[in-house]
């Protein structure tokens, strides 16, 4: 079951209208949580290869309603895949410093190097999604000539400002690619619940959580209206049914795969000149570790050692 189908393309799609779960896709719970283990393994090596080659570099951007799994399947997908490579970036509300320059800065900041590959939960969508669901953009300390817009001006400039942003950094060989958890507010009233039964997730819980819950369609309609406006040929939305997360975590691995293979990254050929000295290298390595292997080196350890000694008593 590859991840295509959850593309938001040029068509408008009502995102409400979309799975939450695996029902319509008929999938064998254990056959996908297999090809998830295998998904991984060849994501550990197309990852080491892109690393390598440095010729692109990868933003997943992951949004979602509150207790919809980003953080978990940020760590489930992204385990075993070397750390050097993989940056994630959680992105809380602004700080003053960052309220005092344009939304897109702090983004602009954590784009990684060609190369590597950033995750961003949360991300610069929350001052598309989150400003206009709680209104905070009338509040904000800038120009009259900024504020005096209607909402949906306001916003449809906000739009296109992403677009040429997300278009610029593919301009400039960076893939971008964002990932909507599409979960039932079933499903989130049950993960808040958890977050109160089981004492080692209490830290997680805020009763202002509730009040966002509250505003569960207003914020899917929102999102609804940003993934439509923002969903383009070069950074897509994937928007995947978040209720079951052992499958969810499939799909993002199927995303990861494409996008990745799509870059074509092959491992650097090494220059002439320093083709011209393996020979000679590879002689002196292999020289060395059969003096390992026979133990001379050791040996020569010893000799060494009681030389040392017997010029200290001198």
């Amino acid at each position: 079951m590859k991840a295509d189908k959850y593309i938001i393309g040029d068509k408008k799609t009502d995102i409400r209208k979309l799975p939450t779960n695996s029902k319509e896709d008929g999938v064998d719970k254990e056959e996908i949580i297999r090809k998830y283990e295998e998904n991984k393994q060849e994501l550990i090596a197309l990852q080491d290869k892109f690393y390598a080659d440095a010729r692109e570099g990868l933003i997943v951007v992951i949004q979602a309603l509150d207790a919809s799994g980003k953080d978990s399947t940020i760590k489930y997908v992204f385990s075993g895949i070397n750390p050097q490579g993989v940056k994630v970036h959680y992105y809380k509300a602004p700080t003053s410093e960052e309220l005092a320059h344009d939304y897109l800065w702090r983004i602009h900041q954590n784009i990684p190097r060609r190369g590597e590959i950033a995750v961003f939960n949360r991300s610069h969508y929350e001052d598309l999604v989150t400003v206009q669901a709680e209104e905070i953009w009338k509040g904000y300390h800038m120009s009259e000539r900024v504020l005096d817009d209607t909402k949906k001006k306001f916003f449809e400039k906000r739009y296109e400002q992403v677009n040429n942003f997300e278009k610029y950094l593919f301009e400039n060989s960076y893939r971008v690619v964002k990932i909507f958890l599409h979960v039932s507010k079933e499903e989130q009233t049950g993960q808040l619940l958890e977050r109160i039964e089981l004492p080692e997730k209490n830290w997680k819980f805020r009763a202002d959580d509730l009040k966002v819950r509250d505003k569960y369609d207003a914020y899917l309609k929102c999102f609804n209206d940003v993934i439509n406006k923002t969903s383009t040929k070069e950074a897509p939305w994937y928007v995947l049914p978040g209720d079951q997360r052992w499958y969810t975590r499939y799909l993002v691995t199927e995303i990861l795969l494409d996008v990745l293979k799509d870059c074509k990254p092959e491992y650097p050929e090494l220059p002439d000149d320093e083709k011209e000295k393996l020979p000679e290298c590879r002689k002196i390595l292999s020289e060395a570790m059969a003096e390992y292997e026979s133990g001379k080196p050791e040996k020569k350890a010893e000799k060494s050692g009681k030389r040392s000694k017997k010029k200290s008593k001198k």
